[in-house]
């Protein structure tokens, strides 16, 4: 079954797709999305000592388990998840993402969710909860700290499929580039037309998650294309731009160049005449969590 295709709310919203306030964390300001009861989507990632997953898998595997959540008929229509994504999706579409391992990972296992398993990363996405109503078996997890590497540079986004650039000029723990990488994935899901997310859901949601080159942020950022902006509650300032989402299935690979020390490999930039979001989409503000 298709993910619900909701319409744009009518609020127009100036310029490229920025998305005012996102963040993984509690935010402060005032919004009159604040009235309304507010939802965290939980996401936990499996980090065994022995064997964790390499960073750019967790990041991709994360953003999949939102767009698997979003598209899953238990969310849409009158499905058992679909009030509580509605509700999410209303006031501001806070993600957590927490880690486990061995028996917290198997404790975790056995609440409704869904496991999104990567090249070895594996996420478990939960279907929205209360802000002050963690499930005992989530909320005793750790949130902070959660620091992954990659073994070796990941290679150039294949064409066809997503590609969720990062800001190269940000650091962020893994656990909070997971859920940016998730925001971005939304924000991109919302823009498409029906039959555009049809077609990448049958494909299994390829994507991947890449840092930028330095000379072309400024010019992802303008391009017109979804972007991620931070609330600044946790270790960024506050509006730093920190994913945008780009969908170019007739763009060709970019050339494998590495991207700063420690970073993911940056590609070249995502050909703007291949974007083409849903009619309306832009002027559609994303509900900053």
């Amino acid at each position: 079954m298709l993910a619900r295709d909701r319409p744009p709310a009518p609020v127009p919203y100036p310029g490229d797709w920025q998305t005012g306030r996102v963040s993984s964390e509690n935010v402060t300001g005032t919004d009159e999305r604040d009235t309304a009861p507010q939802f965290v989507l939980p996401l936990v990632v499996r980090i065994e000592k022995a064997a964790p997953p390499a960073r750019t898998d967790a990041l991709e595997t994360a953003a999949r388990a939102v767009l698997v959540m979003l598209s899953d008929e238990r969310s849409t229509g009158d499905g058992p998840w679909a009030r509580a994504v509605r509700d999410w999706e209303d006031a501001r579409i806070r993600k957590v993402v927490r880690r486990a391992r061995g028996a917290e990972w198997r404790r975790a296992a056995l609440l409704p969710g869904v496991t999104v398993t990567g090249e070895e990363a594996e996420v478990r996405v939960f279907p929205p909860v209360p802000l002050d109503g963690w499930p005992k078996e989530l909320a005793r997890l750790q949130v902070s700290g959660t620091e992954l590497d990659d073994p070796a540079v990941p290679p150039p986004p294949a064409p066809g499929g997503a590609v969720l650039w990062l800001n190269p000029e940000l650091r962020m723990s893994a656990g909070k580039e997971m859920a940016q990488v998730g925001h971005g994935a939304q924000l991109l899901w919302w823009a498409l037309d029906g039959a555009a997310r049809a077609a990448w859901r049958e494909a299994g949601f390829p994507l991947a998650v890449r840092t930028a080159l330095p000379g072309r942020w400024a010019e992802l950022v303008a391009s017109g294309r979804p972007v991620v902006r931070d609330a600044g509650f946790t270790e960024i300032a506050p509006g730093s731009a920190t994913v945008v989402s780009d969908f170019t299935p007739a763009a060709a690979p970019p050339p494998a160049r590495s991207g700063p020390s420690g970073a993911a490999p940056a590609g070249t930039s995502a050909g703007a005449a291949a974007w083409a979001p849903t009619p309306g989409a832009a002027e559609r503000p994303a509900p900053p969590d």
